[in-house]
């Protein structure tokens, strides 16, 4: 019996040898594991704010709900208490019961993310074995569908997919840290070991934007599109100085902050990513290249009688016969005839070096993802119809932020400034791509396009107390594979105000208005009135003082009644040619 008690003894007293001396390293990493653990720390991510340093884009604390699977179905007793939860959180008991039991042999599962804390909280409060909380954040946009466009989106991982969160997700995103915890075994904190690494959240980006310009021109678009039932449009305001893109908007769109309304049509930013023909608001630089040639200059007459001419079997004509006339009045109505002879008798070569000096056909390089760069066209041998066609706008595809891009080397009276979406600090060289003189003359006649006393095409571009000077522009939709849809209409009109130190470039294109009026005077003219004018007002741009004091002789709008019977048409087909 001694014998017995004491080979007991030496075998228990080799064991607690065996557990504190040999083998302890071993235990304590093994016990170390079941309770001891590094948990990240999340890095938040750096917001997006306007020039003003207002909120375009933030991370806001929220708590996800996960469970451990295997947990849950050793308590059977709480099932009632789940079947509450999932009432609660409105989602389907019979589902989640089944995804449970699908998932026996994992630890993880999401229940419901990015909750509000407080209601979080209220579930965890319960005591539900197996169900926890994760500390997360959840990106807010405070402008919603006025700003999607530009700005993107995250996923529910706040990892940049659309938009500006996409182009700078490497400086917006944070470097997780990490730190030590002790947890019992149904996961709550026991002690905290402290940080190991720290957390170093995201870089904010200042965009170049104005928030309160953003929700104007946003308002002024939605508008039109909306009353002239139209399938999509946009408008683009830079600053005239700096290059900067003060607003830019889209229709249709979305409320990012609703991800179920989610739309792919609503995330399109047209002004970047569109390719549309753009018509007659290249008369701007068809004129530039005839003055530039030497063959013409500004007191030049050209014959548009009889208000067509046949090229290539192909007849271009204009709304009535507008006889001899000088360039200025071949912009401010818009001649088909007169740009088409001008196009001819100066060749495609003149036309394609001012149009690409002022950017078009090559990218813009703002890093927008998908951003394009237009098209020019290349021929190896041109047509005298590919010629005249150039002159008026068709058989090249531009953004509406390179038409924006290229009115702003107008206003800056011929120098040519890079467009940027980021703000930019101190004042902004350019270089001059069209002599001052030229570039000067065309601004005067581009005035003649909202006079009423010229008869222009786009006198509802006016602003009261200001001087404006625009163009407009109305094609027909081109269908790939099809050709042209002469039923439907692109609308465009790009300008810019006050004329005598212009502050804002601006360029709407409204795509297939619907109804009786689809000019680009009638129908894209008025909302560029409307955002230019807020824009004087909210960036406090005083009326030039000679305006004010001949306030009461500013043409007023013009009526419907008094628009020309017959829209512009911008090209048209054999069966058109008078016999």
């Amino acid at each position: 019996m001694f014998g017995l008690c004491l080979a007991l003894l030496t075998a228990i007293g080799w064991k607690v040898a065996d557990l504190q001396v040999l083998n302890n390293d071993v235990l304590q990493r093994e016990g170390d594991a079941r309770s001891t653990r590094n948990e990240a720390i999340i890095a938040t991510r750096g917001n997006i704010v306007d020039r003003h340093g207002e909120p375009l884009a933030l991370s806001t604390p929220v708590l996800s709900l996960w469970m451990n699977p295997q947990e849950v179905l050793e308590n059977p007793e709480q099932s009632r208490l789940l079947l509450d939860v999932f009432a609660e959180l409105e989602l389907e008991p019979s589902q989640w019961l089944e995804r449970i039991r699908d998932n026996a042999d994992r630890e993880f599962m999401y229940l419901k993310r990015r909750m509000p804390p407080a209601e979080a909280e209220a579930i965890l409060d319960r005591g539900i074995k197996g169900l926890y909380g994760q500390e997360e954040y959840k990106r807010f946009y405070p402008m919603g569908e006025a700003g999607v466009h530009l700005v993107g989106l995250t996923d529910n991982d706040e990892i940049g997919q659309e938009g500006l969160e996409l182009a700078y997700e490497d400086w917006l995103k944070g470097t997780p840290g990490s730190r030590r915890v002790v947890k019992d075994r149904i996961g709550r904190l026991v002690r905290d070991l402290g940080v190991m690494t720290a957390a170093v959240p995201g870089n904010e980006l200042v965009l170049s934007i104005d928030s309160r310009l953003q929700y104007l021109a946003y308002k002024a678009l939605k508008e039109a599109v909306t009353l002239r039932r139209a399938k999509a449009g946009t408008a683009t305001v830079l600053d005239a100085r700096s290059g900067e893109v003060l607003a830019m908007v889209s229709q249709p769109s979305w409320n990012p902050n609703n991800r179920a309304s989610r739309n792919e049509s609503g995330l399109v930013n047209r002004a970047m990513i569109d390719l549309l023909e753009p018509g007659s608001t290249v008369k701007t630089f068809t004129v530039t290249a005839a003055l530039e040639s030497g063959k013409f200059d500004t007191s030049s007459i050209i014959e548009t009688s009889p208000g067509y001419v046949v090229v290539d079997r192909r007849v271009l004509k204009d709304p009535v016969n507008y006889g001899p006339s000088s360039l200025a009045r071949i912009i401010a109505k818009s001649s088909q005839v007169g740009a088409s002879k001008i196009g001819l008798e100066i060749g495609h070569d003149a036309m394609l070096d001012v149009l690409k000096r002022v950017g078009f056909g090559e990218n813009i390089g703002t890093g927008f993802p998908g951003e394009v760069a237009g098209m020019l066209p290349v021929h190896a041998r041109w047509s005298r119809g590919e010629t005249a066609s150039l002159a008026y706008g068709y058989g090249f595809q531009v953004t509406p932020l390179q038409l924006a891009q290229a009115y702003l080397v107008y206003a800056n009276r011929g120098l040519r400034k890079p467009i940027s979406l980021l703000k930019v600090d101190g004042p902004v060289e350019g270089y001059r791509v069209v002599d001052q003189s030229i570039a000067s003359a065309v601004v005067g006649m581009l005035e003649g396009v909202v006079s009423k006393e010229m008869g222009g095409t786009g006198v509802r571009a006016n602003i009261p107390s200001y001087r404006v000077a625009g163009k407009s522009g109305t094609t027909w939709l081109y269908v790939p594979g099809r050709g042209y849809d002469n039923r439907n209409y692109i609308s465009h009109f790009a300008g810019f105000a006050p004329v005598e130190n212009p502050r804002v470039v601006v360029v709407v294109s409204i795509q297939q208005p619907q109804g009786e009026e689809v000019g680009g005077g009638q129908v894209a003219a008025p909302v560029f009135s409307q955002i230019a004018a807020g824009a004087m007002r909210i960036l406090d741009v005083p009326p030039p003082a000679v305006v004010l004091a001949d306030v009461q002789a500013l043409p007023a709008p013009l009526l419907d009644n008094e628009l020309p019977e017959t829209l512009p048409v911008e090209t048209a087909t054999e069966e058109d040619v008078v016999q």
